[in-house]
């Protein structure tokens, strides 16, 4: 099944008339996954006519009111929409008592509950590992505790050839473990190889979210080979010394990413409100990294078959 990525927001603190603060929503098997919640969500969820309901997870990346502040007016609507599943939060670990403290303070009654799943150390963590899919996070380097995530799908069970089932009489009661990689011992005690009655299942996709960051080396370790790499380009390589001071990245700082993680694509997002023209960005990322595109609001992009918008 496809991997879809849809862009809410990709502008960075201050949104323009085009450009919502930070929000993606990534669709895996139908389930999905709400990414950083900056001003403005709603309305993007909306435009986008995505199905409020079906987001179960939420990932904060850190704690900067561009990547935030549309969670607690989103919060305040799921419960007057009568939602009552519960809502699983990754987060800072400082954030916890932050929200609580809010939705008290506006006399906020969820009916649904909070799991709240704090993030924080200097290594990549396993945080959600269910039957479709592993989400790990991973440190970054901005003035604040900041964290990336990686969505990679668990691999797909392998196929089963018709024609051998009807060959070696193979009981439907043994095909499962067939799929999964298991060799086949006909009655006459004959070993059929599993490569000889079955052919790959689907590749498996990944994706990464890289938020707000300086580079730094070790970051393209924590993102080796993923399908699609999303990483925040601010600014221009000409200001890669108000990149640093801020804890930002420029074109050429997650192009370098992409191209030592060995990524298949690139979306770069995040930009600074004084451009009103990203193509010049793009053109500089893609000199270092050619499979380089833009995160636009409102788009989807279907992770293994990205072409321009």
């Amino acid at each position: 099944m496809p991997m879809k990525l849809t862009i809410l927001g990709s502008s960075s603190a201050l949104p323009t008339s085009e450009r919502f603060p930070s929000a993606h929503v990534l669709n895996v098997h139908e389930r999905l996954f709400l990414i950083d919640c900056g001003e403005g969500t709603q309305m993007q969820l909306r435009k986008s006519r995505i199905r409020f309901g079906k987001i179960n997870h939420i990932f904060i990346s850190h704690l900067h009111g561009d990547h935030v502040f549309g969670l607690y007016g989103l919060l305040s609507t799921y419960s007057l929409m009568g939602k009552t599943t519960p809502i699983n939060l990754y987060a800072p670990e400082n954030y916890n008592n932050i929200l609580l403290t809010h939705l008290n303070d506006f006399d906020i009654h969820l009916n649904f509950e909070i799991n709240f799943i704090p993030l924080s150390g200097k290594d990549p963590v396993k945080i959600l590992d269910d039957k479709y899919l592993t989400v790990t996070s991973f440190p970054l380097d901005h003035r604040v505790p900041s964290f990336g995530f990686l969505f990679r799908e668990k691999p797909y069970d392998r196929n089963i050839k018709k024609e051998s089932i009807e060959e070696y009489k193979i009981p439907s009661v043994r095909i499962p473990a067939i799929k999964k990689g298991e060799n086949f011992i006909t009655k006459e005690g004959i070993v059929v190889k599993n490569e000889e009655i079955t052919v790959p299942g689907p590749a498996s996709l990944s994706y990464a979210y890289c938020s707000d960051t300086k580079y730094f080396r070790r970051l393209s370790s924590f993102v080796k080979g993923v399908d699609l790499l999303y990483h925040e380009a601010t600014f221009e390589a000409s200001m890669e010394n108000l990149a640093a001071t801020t804890g930002h990245s420029t074109t050429s700082d997650a192009a370098k990413v992409a191209s030592e993680a060995g990524a298949c694509t690139l979306i770069i997002g995040h930009f600074s409100a004084r451009y009103k023209d990203i193509n010049p960005l793009v053109k500089e990322a893609r000199e270092i990294f050619p499979n380089t595109f833009p995160a636009i609001d409102g788009h989807t992009y279907e992770v293994g078959l990205i072409n321009d918008p």
